[in-house]
């Protein structure tokens, strides 16, 4: 298997993907911030004082996903046709409380979405870093990966041991106001 992003020559380039079916595409990734259980308390109780982080959080992974050409050197702009995060709280141990974030990404073109996908959960644990790091600097994001993808020439991928979607993932506050127990 060959590297794409670069020529015969090995200078990086972007691929010409112009001669490529549009295809329906999906990408669906993943990540986790790892923080002591009072900082997920707060985002819980929408308490944080910068704000409601899981708002917050979503509106900046849509506007992630939509922005990852302009930050990923050799990504081809796309016109996306859905951007959903969803979010988890869980209160894994004494010390320890998890959000877990997944992004998933839609579009109709001729390369797909996991660049979006990955920038999207990446960025939502950035903003969700920093709206709570006045409370907590000790925040971790971990496991950052591609969970599946649908579409295009080499088809379907599903991350092994992660078929299916983890159970409890809610939407932020305002779309249908759900329950955020972990």
């Amino acid at each position: 298997m060959s590297l794409t992003h670069f020529d015969e020559s090995g200078r990086a380039h972007m691929v010409d993907v112009g001669a490529k079916l549009d295809t329906v595409r999906e990408a669906v990734a993943a990540c986790a911030v790892h923080m002591r259980p009072a900082t997920l308390a707060l985002i819980r109780a929408g308490a944080v004082a910068k704000g409601d982080v899981l708002a917050v959080a979503q509106v900046a992974g849509i506007m992630a996903a939509k922005q990852t050409p302009q930050i990923i050197p050799m990504c081809h702009a796309l016109l996306l046709t859905g951007v959903d995060l969803a979010f988890e709280l869980e209160d894994r141990a004494a010390d320890v409380g998890v959000l877990h974030i997944r992004a998933s990404v839609r579009t109709v073109g001729k390369t797909g979405a996991e660049m979006e996908a990955l920038t999207a959960a990446s960025v939502a644990a950035l903003t969700v870093y920093d709206m709570c790091k006045a409370v907590d600097r000790g925040m971790t994001i971990e496991n950052v990966r591609l969970l599946r993808k649908s579409g295009g020439k080499s088809g379907e991928f599903t991350r092994p041991g992660e078929e299916s979607s983890p159970p409890g993932l809610l939407a932020p506050r305002g779309e249908g106001e759900p329950e955020r127990a972990g």
